[in-house]
């Protein structure tokens, strides 16, 4: 230490972070040095140690990162039921976003809420109805906010304001999902109204939803698509204008059936004689359903960044879309007619009487042959592997293999074996991405932002928790590699900060201290091995997770380590003295005044630690 450093520097910190390669979430060269940290915030980044500290991380041959964020999530009723978020927050990820695809949690009662969101989502609505009777207290936007304020919050949480919430709230839920209903001009006044308020109280902008298959849950109007969907695009171009101006985003998702109505999305995000529209989409994906796409797609988005002034980007992973499915249970059957039919009904009973049908099973038949037209799902059950049945000679088989055996058609195959076994037949395919130098490709596209990982969704589905350190992991493991470590640390960190304008996702002196340490010597280990865990709060109920857990050592949110070794600590999720509710445009707050307390408390076990990971490798 030098002279000069000596008499400047203050005495003590509560945590230090040293010899760390240290990334700063912009897209430069990282640099070997220490991170001092104070209140909840970088005090000073230097080449060596200064001061003591009441916990010193020694970050040797680490990666020390600004924590990641996920930017499409729906852990709005998660964040409820057990607030840590931990099957992210253990990824090296200190920010997530809610309120996505057009449904948050703010303006309806919680049972127009719960049956707009479970469905969707694929979440127990039976668990997620009594959650939001508890603690549901708001109706507004700035009720909402302040609960948040007061939230025992793991990560971070920024949210969107959900175009469904918002239709349903001025319309009514009945109204606002019948096909020709359209809002009043006063109605619509008020819908662009409280958008404004949304906007003014720090909400990132708007979440919208087209695609007709995403489904409302209950008795009353169940079936019936979203909210949104129903919408004209006189509405979509009042709210549009509010965002517009106030240079906040518009979230959404074109029919990803038919695609057509992309074209508007890119249309209202053009910037010509108007300011343009920060425009956000789901998803860019090589599709085996339409490989020739994912070209065609980028090189027309760059065109209209380029020449057209606009602003939109396509939310992408970087890894592999891999479903799984219990049964039947698999949003992708809502693309067609007869899948549709099945999953209207709720009980196996009236299921499996339906799937017996002769005719039933005609059409199914028809509609899974259709190979021409829109669609996600690749409906190809030869390409489609049991991982779970009672019967154990079928495991690790397709469909088509054992149909052929059996002489039968795969689709009745496949019906057979759903009325027989029920939701114990568990089994998944690839959707997307299957091609690694097609998906290297889409993640170094300027035209798009790494997310769209659905978080606390789809429980039983997909996992992309750690979507974070795969990128990672093409940057650093795949050769050759074309994308660096820093811009892959840039992409999940500062690059998203910035185009969401929010005060986090960088690592530099007086920014909020939300960090990841990373052993990069871990990245060269598969991590999309299959793994399950308890869901905290909801015991009868195992998630899909990813693991393993060593690749980051150190989560750290507002200068507090959240997670060590494999470890929470023991008030995460309980106590304020973690995350925060962020808002657009504001500073971030930092160093609550619990957070020297929680320092010095021990990590202890959850029960969401690998030793409650049951692993099968598939």
């Amino acid at each position: 230490m030098t002279k000069q450093e000596q008499l400047h520097h203050p005495e003590h910190y509560d945590l230090i972070i040293t010899n760390g390669l240290v990334f700063s979430g912009d897209d430069e060269a990282p640099r070997n040095a220490c991170v001092h940290i104070r209140d909840g915030r970088v005090s000073r980044i230097s080449p060596t140690q200064l001061g003591s500290a009441s916990h010193v991380i020694d970050a040797s041959g680490s990666w020390v990162t600004p924590g990641f964020i996920d930017s499409h999530t729906h852990y709005d009723a998660e964040a409820l039921i057990s607030p840590g978020l931990t099957e992210s927050v253990r990824h090296g990820i200190t920010t997530v976003f809610i309120g996505s695809c057009s449904i948050s949690m703010i303006l309806n009662d919680p049972e127009d809420t719960a049956d707009m969101f479970t469905r969707v989502e694929a979440v127990p609505r039976e668990a997620v109805l009594p959650v939001l009777q508890k603690q549901k207290s708001w109706r507004d936007v700035e009720a909402y906010t302040r609960f948040y304020d007061q939230h025992p919050t793991g990560p971070n949480i920024a949210s969107y304001l959900g175009h469904s919430d918002l239709r349903a709230a001025v319309m009514g839920l009945g109204r606002a999902t019948t096909q020709g209903e359209v809002p009043t001009e006063t109605e619509l006044k008020q819908m662009t109204g409280l958008l404004e308020s949304a906007l003014d109280h720090g909400l990132l902008g708007l979440s919208t939803m087209t695609t007709k298959w995403d489904k409302i849950d209950g008795d009353r109007y169940r079936s019936a698509s979203l909210p949104s969907t129903y919408a004209h695009w006189k509405e979509f171009r009042a709210l549009n204008s509010v965002l517009r101006e106030r240079e906040r985003v518009h979230q959404g998702a074109p029919n990803i059936v038919t695609k057509w109505n992309t074209v508007l999305f890119m249309f209202e995000s053009m910037g010509l004689m108007r300011k343009r529209l920060k425009t956000t989409l789901i998803t860019l994906m090589d599709s085996k359903a339409n490989p020739g796409l994912v070209g065609l797609i980028s090189n027309t988005t760059r065109q209209l960044n380029r020449f057209f002034n606009a602003d939109f980007r396509w939310q992408a992973l970087p890894n592999t879309f891999e479903v799984y499915a219990d049964g039947m249970d698999l949003v992708v059957f809502e693309e067609f007619g007869s899948g549709e039919a099945a999953l209207h009904l709720k009980t196996e009973i009236e299921r499996n009487e339906l799937l017996s049908d002769v005719n039933y099973r005609r059409q199914f038949r028809k509609d899974y042959e259709k190979k021409w037209g829109g669609r996600v799902w690749h409906r190809d059950f030869g390409d489609a592997l049991i991982s779970g049945c009672p019967d154990k000679t079928l495991i690790g088989r397709s469909f088509g293999s054992i149909a052929l055996e059996r002489k039968l058609h795969p689709a009745d195959l496949f019906l057979d074996l759903v009325i027989e076994y029920g939701a114990k037949l568990r089994w998944h395919t690839v959707i997307a991405n299957h091609r690694p130098h097609v998906v290297e490709q889409i993640v170094q596209s300027p035209d798009v932002i790494i997310s769209f990982s659905d978080a606390g969704a789809h429980l039983r589905n997909m996992a992309f928790y750690n979507f974070g350190l795969r990128l990672l992991q093409i940057a650093a493991v795949q050769k050759p590699a074309k994308l660096s470590v820093q811009r892959a640390v840039h992409r999940l960190t500062g690059e998203l900060a910035d185009w969401f304008n929010l005060d986090v996702g960088h690592l530099r002196e007086g920014a909020r201290a939300d960090i990841a340490i990373i052993d990069p010597a871990k990245l060269h280990q598969p991590l999309d091995a299959y793994a399950e865990a308890q869901f905290d709060g909801i015991d009868s109920l195992q998630r899909m997770v990813n693991r393993p857990d060593d690749c980051v050592t150190h989560t750290i949110i507002n200068g507090n380590i959240a997670y060590e070794a494999g470890r929470f600590a023991g008030d995460f999720g309980r106590a304020r003295n973690y995350g925060c509710f962020l808002r657009a445009g504001e500073p971030a707050p930092a160093g609550y005044s619990a957070g020297s307390e929680a320092r010095k408390a021990p990590p202890v076990e959850t029960n969401t630690s690998r030793a409650s990971v049951e692993r099968t490798a598939v």
